[in-house]
């Protein structure tokens, strides 16, 4: 045997490889632990947000029944509803395809019409925009 070569027994190289890698993976298991409750309540917050149908610029017109937003008084027009929409009954009623609570379903359509054509700097365009990612 060679004496110039360390024995791996001598390799202390090997060590504080394991020790970094098991430190690592430490630091990445509180990472999982920490994000998870955060991821939580985000999804929580976004679904409690508030979508106003129409946003207060628009107060006083109708709801047609494309989404449009109509002068009051329009037939066949909607009169908003009487508080914002809630972000968790959007949700519901656009991924199965039902009404939301306390309305029909021809009325339930136009406002989630209008809802899905709200544009960035809407009222409510940020809650409908965190509703469709967690709808994936």
């Amino acid at each position: 045997m060679d004496d110039d070569q360390p024995s791996p027994a001598d390799d202390s190289s090997a060590a504080p490889s394991t020790r970094r890698a098991l430190m690592l993976g430490a630091v990445g298991a509180a990472s999982v632990l920490s994000i998870r409750p955060a991821l939580a309540q985000a999804t929580g917050s976004i679904l409690m947000c508030d979508i106003p149908v129409p946003d207060a610029g628009h107060a006083g017109s109708q709801i047609a029944a494309d989404g449009t937003l109509v002068p009051a008084g329009t037939k066949g027009a909607y009169p908003p509803p009487s508080r914002p929409l809630k972000g968790e009954d959007v949700r519901t009623a656009l991924r199965g395809g039902g009404t939301l609570p306390g309305y029909d379903y021809d009325r339930s359509r136009a406002y989630l019409k209008y809802v899905s054509r709200l544009q960035r700097g809407s009222a409510g365009f940020t809650c409908f925009a965190s509703i469709q990612m967690l709808r994936k």
